[in-house]
């Protein structure tokens, strides 16, 4: 890592059991799938980056590029283990014969197992239930990983793209620290389901693609661009008619932003962190400047007026395309179709 002064962040607390960390996170993911080939050195210096920004929360899975995303998160964080909390999940299993979901409590020990030796860790800081399968009832998946934190193998549980009904049974079992799903300003749907409910259990909010795949930073200007992801190909958003109509509301929001002296990026991830201080965001990038730029969202508080605005040019129902159909996948089929996020 480059020798230069780690600049702070504010930090928040997910859920009401003592996990603290900054306001915005790192999503791993693209380093690894998702967005073109892979680029180990070009990805570790991302990883630093982050470090540099003030970034403490690191956001990875067992299934990013079959373990690979992991792997490559414990070298970059390789010295740093102390400074950082360390998120992944288990449940998506990605293996030469397609991708499976897999909750059974009889596998879950050796999940964890196999991601602290890729992590070199001893401990994860969250482990999140990645897909809850369909086959096991969630209480038996979230009683194995309680088991977990028992053992010190994991400090505080999450889960991600649940239902309503399957967080309040999550939390029955064992306190829920926080609960992944897509959340941002293109894709609004969360604010009238599960952000309320997980508000009332008490259980924190990260947001993955908080930048709308990269829409948000009004830097995709082309089929190209959107094409060599297969995140944005099968996306309805960056379809047709609905891609055009989403283009135009960005270059109102670009509009706003250089007029307040931010990126169009910064200003989404302004707007995702002034909905609440429960919120912690994971953008995620392969640049070294897009990272700083992300962390840098955090110095951007945002007033009732500004939040006005932005309802103002770029109304949350004129964004369009629906991502339902493809957000909660049940099926290997589905997981395969959709990237496996």
């Amino acid at each position: 890592m480059k020798g230069v002064d780690i600049v702070s962040m504010e930090q928040r607390t997910l859920g009401s059991h003592g996990l603290v960390c900054t306001a915005i996170g790192m999503g791993c993911m693209g380093l690894s799938q998702g967005y073109g080939e892979v680029d180990d050195g070009a990805s570790t210096n991302a990883i630093h980056a982050a470090l540099d920004s003030g970034i403490d929360m690191f956001d990875t899975a067992m299934s990013y590029g079959q373990g690979h995303n992991e792997s490559l998160l414990g070298r970059a964080l390789a010295g740093h283990n102390t400074e950082v909390k360390i998120a992944t999940k288990f449940g998506i299993v990605r293996g030469d014969d397609g991708v499976a979901l897999d909750g059974a409590p009889e596998h879950v020990r050796r999940h964890c197992d196999a991601s602290l030796t890729r992590l070199g860790v001893d401990s994860i800081d969250l482990y999140y239930l990645h897909r809850v399968d369909p086959r096991v009832p969630i209480e038996d998946t979230i009683g194995a990983m309680a088991d977990l934190v028992t053992a010190g193998k994991v400090r505080y549980l999450g889960v991600s793209e649940v239902t309503e009904a399957q967080l309040s049974r999550a939390v029955r079992t064992h306190p829920i620290s926080a609960v992944q799903f897509e959340w941002s300003m293109m894709w609004r749907e969360p604010e009238r389901s599960i952000v309320p409910h997980a508000r009332r259990l008490g259980v924190g909010l990260v947001p993955y693609s908080p930048l709308g795949r990269g829409l948000l930073t009004a830097t995709l200007h082309n089929l190209a661009d959107i094409g060599s992801s297969p995140f944005r190909k099968n996306d309805p958003r960056f379809n047709d008619q609905n891609l055009v109509q989403n283009l135009t509301q960005v270059q109102h929001l670009q509009t706003l932003a250089v007029e307040l002296g931010m990126t169009a990026g910064q200003l989404a991830l302004a707007w995702l962190l002034s909905q609440g201080d429960d919120i912690v965001p994971i953008p995620g990038s392969r640049r070294a400047d897009r990272i700083a730029e992300n962390a840098a969202a955090a110095d951007f508080p945002l007033t009732e007026k500004i939040l006005g605005r932005i309802e103002n040019v770029a109304p949350a129902l004129q964004w369009s395309g629906d991502r339902s159909s493809f957000a909660v996948p049940t099926t290997s089929r589905q997981l395969a179709t959709e990237g496996n996020r």
